[in-house]
């Protein structure tokens, strides 16, 4: 059967899939495997895997159609990191193996994934990274410390890049793999943040073993593999899809309309600027979409997440100021770890605290400008003394 390329044809196989599997008596799980075995989980994937091999804006269709019936969702904010992160870079570099093992699980949820990256020396430079990965007959043997891991605590996977050459240049050296997270050298500690909660962790790997089965990509290629993951990451940060007046704009819109006595004709001009700036980014994010229904996402992500980082916080400082005193209580101060981020159900101080992390999470806003500057743009990249410098001769 030919793919799918219209947005009648993909109603046809959703109401299908209504027909032999009725969400109200279809347990969850049950449901979310008949999707994927129907290749109505992501359409733009192959068949086989989730997929129809259909255009990826036809995606929009299915997810409109099981919502209007009421189908249940894999819960996509739970397993954000494995949706958009892994997924891409396993369909990109993984073996058949690699994909039949692992995109089923991560997409109906019932495998969280989570993404060790940054150290605690190698942060927004990722190359200079220092955890080692040792070859050991089959496996890969790997010791060292991860940082700002979210759902590392409930996660079953880990996207990982090691140091497997130190003898080499830092971009040249790296390479990428699976991590499995219940392995006895795999412990993951709670960071505590200025919200009181634990949402990241750092994670020590003392001699984790990871079978060479499990390496994405070719040894020494890990840098390019991750470009993969990291771009994806950031359409994934800024370029969510919102309905109009959605996120951080509508919540700060909802104070805005229960505070009249608050009311002044300064700050009304903040808010509109504010909500102008935000329907200019939703109507970005709508356009970039687009373009990624046709290819494989770039740079333009990085302007997409740098955008929203500073709205966030824009809007998350007028809703504290607009209250004064009150804007500054924070409820909840008990350490307790989540699995969710929940920006809507907290109070301002809360959203003020939290929208903090926008700028460092995903990339930090000074990189993303570099991106933007040099890949966008167009203009000289900086000077980068150490490009050509083995590893292992790196300044520490």
């Amino acid at each position: 059967m030919s793919a799918p390329t219209t947005a009648r044809e993909v109603r046809d196989l959703v109401a299908d899939l209504l027909a032999r599997h009725d969400p109200a008596t279809t347990e969850r799980t049950a449901f979310l495997n008949a999707r994927w075995e129907a290749g109505l989980a992501w359409v733009g994937f192959p068949v086989g895997l989730g997929g129809l091999g259909a255009p990826r804006a036809l995606q929009q269709v299915v997810e409109a159609e099981l919502a209007a019936a009421g189908a249940p969702d894999n819960n996509p904010r739970r397993i954000g990191i494995g949706l958009g992160m892994a997924a891409p870079t396993i369909l990109t570099f993984g073996t058949d193996e690699q994909k039949q093992r692992f995109l089923r699980p991560l997409w109906t949820g019932e495998e969280v994934w989570c993404q060790l990256f940054s150290e605690p020396g190698a942060g927004s430079d990722l190359a200079a990274l220092g955890t080692r990965a040792t070859r050991d007959g089959e496996d890969w043997v790997v010791t060292g410390q991860k940082v700002w891991t979210s759902t590392a605590h409930t996660a079953r996977w880990a996207i990982l890049v090691a140091r497997t050459d130190p003898d080499v240049p830092k971009h040249a050296g790296m390479t990428y793999f699976v991590c499995d997270m219940t392995d006895p050298g795999v412990e993951v500690r709670p960071l505590r943040q200025i919200t009181g909660e634990a949402e990241f962790n750092e994670v020590f790997l003392t001699g984790a073993r990871i079978p060479d089965a499990h390496r994405l990509g070719e040894v020494g290629d890990g840098w390019r593999v991750a470009q993969t993951t990291l771009m994806n990451e950031r359409v994934a940060i800024g370029g969510r899809e919102v309905p109009r007046e959605g996120g951080m704009v509508g919540v700060v819109s909802d104070t805005w309309r229960a505070h009249p006595e608050l009311h002044t004709p300064e700050a009304l001009d903040r808010l509109t600027k504010l909500w102008v700036e935000s329907e200019a980014l939703r109507h970005a994010g709508t356009r970039m979409r687009q373009q990624l229904a046709a290819g494989s996402p770039g740079p333009e992500g990085s302007a997409m997440k740098l955008a929203f980082a500073r709205l966030s916080q824009a809007l998350s400082g007028f809703e504290v100021e607009l209250l004064a005193e009150d804007g500054l209580r924070h409820g909840e101060w008990t350490m307790f770890r989540p699995e969710l981020v929940d920006f809507t159900g907290r109070d301002a101080g809360y959203r003020y605290l939290r929208a903090k992390g926008n700028s460092i999470e995903g990339g930090t806003s000074e990189i993303l400008r570099n991106i933007i500057a040099e890949r966008i743009l167009g203009l000289p990249s900086e000077p980068r003394v150490d490009k050509d410098v083995p590893w292992k001769d790196l300044p520490r």
